[in-house]
């Protein structure tokens, strides 16, 4: 049987353009004489719709159009993720499915019967789990189909919560000659590879071919790196696709495939293919085209810059360098060169004098002179004013550039720093920046200067300003921030492994939550990480734990 799996990038929503997708993979799949063609989960509406699927107008719209692509299938099976309506006596409006469609006819439905309701999904908010796992059988196949978490708690791969049931064993050894996984499942810091490993188990545990096709595509914060695959009965790849591209991979099921193993890597350029994508979905699907950033001559910004550059296109990037008597005139020189570079043009404002009109309009107000906090955050405030300014003057959307170690500690500040429509970032560690531009330079020296790379970290806010008097060593609050947000462990765990007393390790959490409210504030940011501050992370504002 010749197969293909249609690693799609849907637009949430857009029933239209998603309908037109699949269908243009299913007269392909027909002129390579497939028979049997997949799409990732809710293929039909994009993952994930969230309260969209709370809207009638929109279930009937997608029971519609799963008529017409059903109408096109002659001579091959079709399989499609899609809400769909559960009918009477469920208690959840929807079932989260796959249709197999086959020679012009919908045969029938898989659904989805683990529904995560962790980290960034709620999918038990809106679906009703399925309840069976029919074998289905075509053009002499017998295929198992599931939905994403449906093979997870198999390999023993959910760590928030434990199923009470296995789909798995409604396939016994023998019973099915190919399962297949259609999945919505997001991109976090080298998650590709724990897929393998627990989809390997699954494969070697049913002894059957296992066929992975995943979405691909940014969706809000959620990015989808794709790399489908295709695995033998002995659970080795055997077909690798690509990330972070819309691809469909083809092989038929006769031909003996020799086993891949593709190179290992320390997963930095699939982050900084991911930060790519979600900036480039995020124009493209919402219908910007130009982006605004502030160029400070630090390696934020730095990276930040690249990576519009290569999301967008040079052309579609502007920059201002907003400088006080605080900013070193080699961090000016670095954003000049690099704004060169680039090809971006970089406008330079200084902003002392209007820092001393904002401080003689307050000070009659001020029974004493301002506070260095004062005087740091109207600076910080003023570039954020001015960048929003300039954005708004173009048409163009501000990239925010602030990072995770400094959002943690809450060393930002609200409508300054914290300013823009995407925050790009807001989920990378320093460590990790650092990580990304050696990265960047390793493919072209020249687009990030070396000084960038030495220059020691600091806002530039007052006199010889650096980030080590404010904040822990990032290498330090980087391990303390995975192991404590990411990991979950607890803090005495933490400050032994770390070798720093405990009530240090307090000191820094009490931190982190004391600044919940500063994060609340903040731009919508790329998740790549298992836990960002954004969605996936629910804390309250007002609590004493910690």
């Amino acid at each position: 049987m010749r197969i293909v799996l249609a690693q799609i990038n849907p637009i949430l929503a857009d029933l239209e353009g998603n309908e037109k997708k699949i269908l243009q993979s299913i007269e392909g799949a027909k002129r390579s004489g497939a028979s049997l063609i997949l799409f990732p989960e809710l293929a039909m509406v994009g993952y994930f719709p969230d309260d969209l699927l709370l809207d009638g107008v929109l279930i009937a719209e997608v029971e519609k159009r799963l008529q017409r692509i059903a109408e096109r299938t002659e001579g091959l099976m079709a399989i499609v993720g899609l809400p769909r309506r559960s009918g009477a006596g469920a208690e959840k409006p929807l079932y989260n499915s796959a249709a197999l469609l086959a020679d012009g006819k919908v045969l029938g439905y898989q659904d989805k019967r683990l529904l995560p309701t962790y980290d960034v999904f709620d999918e038990r908010r809106y679906f009703e789990p399925g309840k069976e796992s029919p074998i289905w059988e075509y053009r002499g196949y017998r295929i198992g189909v599931t939905i994403c978490e449906d093979l997870w708690q198999h390999g023993r791969g959910v760590a928030e919560t434990s199923y009470s049931v296995d789909p798995l064993l409604a396939f016994p050894k023998g019973s099915i000659d190919l399962l297949v996984n259609i999945s919505g499942s997001p991109y976090s810091f080298r998650r590709k590879e724990r897929r393998v490993e627990l989809f390997q188990q699954v494969a070697k545990d049913l002894s059957v071919p296992l066929l992975f096709c995943n979405q691909v595509g940014a969706n809000d914060q959620l990015i989808f790196d794709g790399y489908s695959f295709v695995m033998n009965e002995k659970g080795e790849r055997v077909l690798q696709g690509r990330g972070f591209v819309e691809e469909e991979l083809c092989f038929d099921s006769k031909t003996s495939l020799c086993a891949i193993t593709p190179p290992d890597d320390d997963g930095i350029a699939d982050l900084y293919a991911a930060l790519v994508l979600g900036v480039r979905d995020y124009f493209r699907k919402q219908g910007f085209s130009k982006a605004v950033l502030g160029l400070s001559g630090g390696i934020d910004s730095a990276l930040v810059a690249c990576i519009a550059c290569d999301a967008l296109g040079n052309e579609q990037v502007m920059a201002l360098n907003l400088p006080s008597r605080y900013n070193a005139k080699e961090g000016i020189e670095d954003a000049k060169q690099q704004g060169e570079r680039l090809g971006i043009p970089l406008s330079t404002i200084a902003i002392d004098s209007t820092l001393e009109h904002y401080l003689q309009l307050l000070s009659p107000l001020f029974q004493k002179a301002p506070s260095d906090v004062t005087a740091q955050n109207l600076q910080a405030r003023i570039r954020g004013m001015l960048l929003m300014a300039f954005a708004n003057q173009h048409g163009a959307l501000l990239l925010n550039t602030g990072n995770k170690s400094e959002m943690a500690m809450g060393y930002a500040t609200l409508y300054g720093d914290m300013a823009g429509g995407l925050a790009v970032l807001q989920d990378v560690t320093k460590e990790k920046i650092y990580r990304l531009a050696a990265y960047v330079r390793s493919r072209d020296p020249s687009l990030i200067p070396e000084s960038v790379i030495h220059r020691m970290p600091s806002a530039e806010l007052k006199e010889n300003q650096v980030d080590v008097q404010e904040l822990p060593p990032y290498t330090l609050l980087d391990q303390l921030l995975e192991a404590y947000l990411e990991r979950g462990d607890a803090l005495e765990q933490i400050a032994e492994e770390l070798h720093i007393p405990l009530s240090s390790a307090q000191e820094i959490v009490a931190r982190v939550h004391r600044n919940e409210y500063k994060r609340r504030q903040a731009p919508m940011g790329l998740r790549v990480t298992l836990k960002a501050f954004d969605r996936g992370r629910y804390v309250p504002i007002v609590q004493k734990w910690r």
